[in-house]
């Protein structure tokens, strides 16, 4: 069986997670993804940790850059040589789509616009992400998924009562907005399908982030809630005998009923911190009650029904090992995902090159000129 988007073919200048992430979504679904970098700087996400065998020096380590970029080609091609870039149309002339998250006004300085690339291949779908998107007031707006964080309310909202505003644990715009610049790029095709048009896709991580958060602002009290619901109760997470947690969200008069049923009919603290947690999550599932222990990053690659479901595949890669890699959380029965170990740095360069139509006198040349680096 062949993946749902077998025979589409990327150019991926993004880097980090922002970009990234939409075209491991692609690459997973069968996508021939091509991932465009340089040695001369560093896609950051290969300098992010953990690093196998705390090789922090070795780009091809981090298991960051691992998760975030399975099933990938990696080229390496270097922007700031003109020669570069000329390899670069090449491959734009190659691909079905262009997938950037480079700062607002990079690609039109080194020819790889909207206007250049659609007289490179007419038709083709350019995709940008950016913490504010490529129009409006704030168009030229630089900064990472923490910045969309702060921009969007997400930091003001997170917290504890009468605290400060705090910045959330991760880049959340680098996990949200990709999942939009995916969809997008997927309706941006079907629309290239239909009439034979390119489409620029434009992707605010900020406005994403308002997305997943947009109603909240309307019912947030003046005063931060911390775990506490608008209409569930008992809602948080409790601390259990074994050092776990566990979560509890009633929402019905019924749910309650089966909880006090189980710990009592008092505070769930004092009941859940003389509870195994997961003997109290068992328990308290059967009865009715929504409840899931809290699990750790070792818990969660280690859960048995994840494991069950093939949410986490096992990947071997030439530097880390073999190591699970997160599956695309859907199944397409017809068209079934394959993940892929992420490419080491320039480790497709040959065969992509050759392919675009280089010669191998061509390519020492150009290494030796340093556009391929």
């Amino acid at each position: 069986m062949t993946g749902a988007l077998d025979g589409l073919k990327v150019a991926d200048f993004s880097w980090v997670g922002a970009g990234p992430r939409a075209t491991k979504d692609l690459a997973d679904n069968g996508a021939r993804v091509v991932k465009i970098e340089s040695a001369r700087r560093l896609d950051l996400g290969r300098r992010s940790p953990p690093f196998a065998g705390g090789e922090a020096r070795n780009p091809d380590a981090s298991v960051f850059f691992a998760q975030t970029n399975t099933s990938k080609q990696s080229v390496t091609i270097n922007l700031a040589h003109p020669r570069g870039v000329a390899v670069a149309k090449r491959l734009v002339a190659w691909a079905d789509v262009v997938v950037e998250n480079f700062g607002p006004g990079y690609m039109e300085r080194i020819g790889l616009g909207w206007d250049n690339l659609q007289d490179i291949r007419p038709g083709i779908i350019l995709a940008s992400v950016s913490v504010a998107g490529r129009t409006g007031p704030m168009a030229g707006f630089r900064g990472y998924g923490n910045s969309a964080a702060a921009w969007s309310g997400h930091c003001d909202m997170t917290g504890w009562p009468g605290s400060e505003p705090h910045m959330p644990p991760f880049a959340y715009g680098d996990v949200v907005a990709p999942m939009m610049l995916t969809v997008a790029i997927l309706s941006a095709l079907e629309h290239r399908d239909r009439t034979g048009e390119g489409v620029w896709v434009d992707v605010s991580q900020i406005e994403a982030m308002v997305q997943v958060a947009g109603d909240l602002f309307a019912e947030l009290p003046d005063e931060k809630p911390a775990n506490d619901d608008p209409e569930m109760s008992p809602h948080g997470v409790f601390p259990c005998r074994d050092g776990q947690w566990i979560a509890i969200a009633c929402e019905t008069d019924a749910q309650r009923a089966a909880l006090a049923g189980i710990i009592g009919a008092g505070p769930p603290e004092a009941a859940t911190a003389a509870r195994n947690a997961a003997e109290l999550e068992a328990a308290l599932v059967a009865a009715g009650v929504p409840a899931a222990v809290v699990l750790d990053g070792m818990g969660l690659s280690e859960h048995p029904a994840l494991n069950a479901t093939g949410h986490f595949v096992r990947v071997d890669h030439p530097v880390i090992g073999p190591a699970k890699m997160p599956a695309p959380p859907y199944v397409l029965p017809d068209t079934p995902s394959h993940v892929g170990p992420s490419p080491c740095l320039g480790a497709d360069n040959a065969a992509v090159f050759a392919e675009i139509g280089l010669t191998e006198a061509e390519m020492v040349e150009l290494l030796a000129e340093g556009a391929l680096a």
